[in-house]
């Protein structure tokens, strides 16, 4: 019997970015903010003080001048209210801003972006 991952949204950006790595436009830019993840109280101060933000997508994509933003969930994942807060100020700034349920949603966008050359099987 196949185990189910703990983290399935995390799958879902290996596989985005991994998509990213080989397909990439000419010119595109992409990264991860780590700003998740359980902290000890001291800790989480000090990276709030460094400028750490709730809310902010998991994938930071940057072309031809452009900022584009992709929060990645699961088919059935809700966004947080730090997360819609993040994604309506982001748009507020000029950033493109989308959710993606599922890895062919967030391939789609990606494609649709025209971060990735060609199109996923």
């Amino acid at each position: 019997m196949r185990r189910r991952s703990a983290r399935p949204e995390d799958a879902i950006q290996r596989a985005v970015f991994q998509h990213l790595r080989q397909r990439g436009a000419p010119s595109m830019y992409a990264f991860h903010v780590p700003n998740g993840g359980k902290r000890k109280p001291i800790e989480a101060a000090i990276m709030k003080g460094l400028g750490v933000t709730a809310g902010v997508p998991d994938v930071v994509a940057i072309k031809d001048g452009k900022v584009f933003l992709m929060e990645l969930k699961t088919e059935d994942g809700r966004l947080t209210d730090a997360q819609i807060a993040a994604a309506r100020d982001l748009m507020r700034a000029g950033a493109t801003v989308a959710c993606c349920y599922g890895l062919d949603q967030a391939l789609r966008q990606i494609e649709t972006w025209g971060l990735v050359r060609g199109q996923a099987a």
